[in-house]
């Protein structure tokens, strides 16, 4: 999605919410545009769920603005915002089969009973649940209920569909489908999608913008390949993924570049691009290592822009990849590097010597 050409659908000014003498967001600054899939990624308890019940009108903003098309959600109720949530629970009733239930909020536009079959009908062609309509609700799978009620939130022809974490009930196959599924779904129907998630990979395959929020704050706003390549900080770098944290100091840095000391690496010189906007040199005392951009070459030496030596001291076989602690001298606990298994790479051994290859452009510098 091309986010420079489409217009914002929510602006969320300097919003906060409290709850007695609770602080559950804090001064919350985002912009989500039309046809964006949008997601709020954090643990639980960090304001995510808040958010977005703010944004749906079932709580009202302590201080600042949520404005959703232009206009001021102030004091209007959730029924009459432009948007459709699907809870984690689904919320399926019971005593009504698919159609009633993807209809219900249909009975108030006072449609003809063949004009509301249509629009129920198209609903479940979205979610590929066409001829479905006269199940019974527990006829169906934990998959179908969560289309069901996608299909009752897309009936009602939102401009932004909220999503609080949809999936998370589903075993993880099925999890892995419906990702891919919401994805494609919503590239095909251009509205703008809001998920909660604590899920970091579910965040990363879905998004085209994450906010990363811890303790009621937007800790970094960004693209799925920027949060993951650049974090800004150790904290959201921990979060996203596996990272290696190692000691580090700087010499010095002439804007373009800085001059590392990293005990368990060396001496290297690393572009500024790979820094936080105006961090100060004074002020790195650690870089990041993600594993896959370490490689183990065994004794093969050579074939790197740098290379260390290290003794493995523990092996994670998962199939496809297997994890590696290697202990690198230098490095206070063993960094864990990550390799494919493909055809001939035999699997190293605990205690057996190696040889890690890696290149500045693997260091992450962080606040």
């Amino acid at each position: 999605m091309n986010r420079a050409a489409s217009a914002p659908i929510i602006e969320i000014k300097d919003v906060t919410k409290n709850f007695g003498a609770v602080t559950a967001l804090k001064g919350v600054d985002a912009v989500i545009h039309e046809g964006e899939f949008f997601s709020l990624l954090g643990p639980s308890g960090c304001g995510k769920t808040t958010l977005l019940r703010l944004i749906a009108g079932f709580e009202q903003v302590s201080g600042g603005s949520i404005m959703i098309g232009g206009k001021s959600m102030k004091d209007i109720p959730a029924n009459r915002r432009p948007t459709n949530m699907v809870f984690q629970s689904y919320a399926i009733f019971p005593h009504l089969d698919v159609a009633e239930n993807v209809g219900y909020g249909l009975v108030r536009k006072k449609l003809g009973k063949a004009e509301m079959a249509r629009e129920v009908e198209q609903a479940l062609e979205m979610v590929d649940l066409a001829g479905y309509g006269k199940r019974k609700a527990h006829e169906l799978s934990g998959g179908q209920r969560q289309r069901v009620a996608l299909a009752r939130a897309l009936v009602m022809r939102p401009k932004v569909i909220l999503l609080d974490e949809p999936l998370s009930a589903l075993d993880k196959k099925l999890r892995d489908q419906m990702q891919h599924e919401l994805r494609q779904l919503q590239k095909s129907l251009g509205i703008t999608f809001i998920l909660v998630t604590h899920d970091q990979e579910e965040a990363l395959i879905m998004s085209d913008r994450i906010a990363v929020i811890f303790d009621g704050t937007i800790a970094q706003l960004a693209t799925p390949e920027e949060l993951y390549r650049r974090p800004r900080t150790r904290r959201v770098a921990s979060f996203i993924g596996v990272m290696n944290f190692l000691e580090a100091s700087a010499s010095g840095g002439d804007g373009a570049s800085y001059q590392l000391d990293i005990p368990a690496l060396g001496r290297i010189e690393v572009p500024a691009s790979q820094a936080p906007e105006g961090l100060a040199a004074a002020k790195i005392n650690v870089v990041g290592v993600r594993p896959e951009m370490f490689t183990i070459t065994g004794e093969d030496t050579g074939h790197f822009e740098r290379e260390v030596q290290g003794t493995v001291t523990g092996t994670d076989y998962y199939g496809d990849m297997t994890y590696y602690s290697v202990a690198v001298p230098g490095a206070e606990a063993p960094v864990t590097i990550s390799m494919r298994n493909t055809a001939g790479r035999a699997v190293a051994r605990e205690g057996s010597t190696v040889t890690v290859g890696w290149g500045a452009d693997s260091i992450v510098l962080l606040e």
